[in-house]
């Protein structure tokens, strides 16, 4: 396909994909760290998800309290967002070249989607009055307490500011450029 027509509807494909992969992720993050099933935004990733997840469940059983059919539709759609970008650029898929990239592109996601998280669940402290209820701010709550729980626990309140969440997003950033090189340089991404 030419360039002019390639570019646009390789971007097209790639997002559509990586929404819709994200709207797995998410929902796959919030049921292991146990936020509110009830949230309005819980429950629009339940609706957004279930049709493609319900027949997986049959197929794939969770295993220790974990979502397993949600990790291989996500396996399966950053797959075929690679191979169909791919094909779009006209070069043939290689089965190599799409099984190291496609965790590395899940765990860029990951790592983006935190550190968004925390960045947004910071903003909403400061936005937010103590006591008001915010369907977003209880879930960034619940997705990023796993990661900043430790770090509360080695950085002390200073001046009565809380730095865990400046301190997890450093570390998240070093954290992905020690995992995301490798994985690059053996299969660089596509955009």
């Amino acid at each position: 396909m030419g360039g002019y027509v390639a570019n646009p509807l390789a971007f097209l494909v790639h997002t559509l994909f990586s929404l819709y992969i994200l709207a797995v992720m998410l929902r796959f993050l919030l049921q292991w760290t146990r936020a509110d099933f009830f949230n309005p935004i819980s429950q629009f990733l339940v609706r957004v998800t279930q049709p493609v997840l319900r027949p997986l469940r049959r197929v794939i059983p969770g295993m220790a309290g974990l979502d397993l059919s949600a990790v291989v539709l996500m396996v399966l759609l950053q797959a075929v967002s690679l191979a169909l970008v791919m094909l779009i650029y006209g070069v043939m898929p290689r089965a190599g070249y799409i099984l190291v990239r496609t965790p590395a592109e899940l765990l860029s996601l990951l790592f983006n989607l935190y550190f968004i998280a925390i960045i947004a669940q910071a903003i909403l402290s400061w936005v937010i009055q103590p006591g008001q209820y915010h369907p977003a701010q209880t879930l960034l709550y619940s997705l990023t307490e796993p990661v900043l729980r430790p770090i509360r626990q080695l950085v002390p309140l200073i001046g009565g500011i809380d730095l865990s969440p400046l301190v997890a997003l450093i570390l998240l950033q070093v954290l992905k450029m020690l995992v995301m090189q490798p994985l690059n340089h053996i299969a660089p991404p596509l955009f």
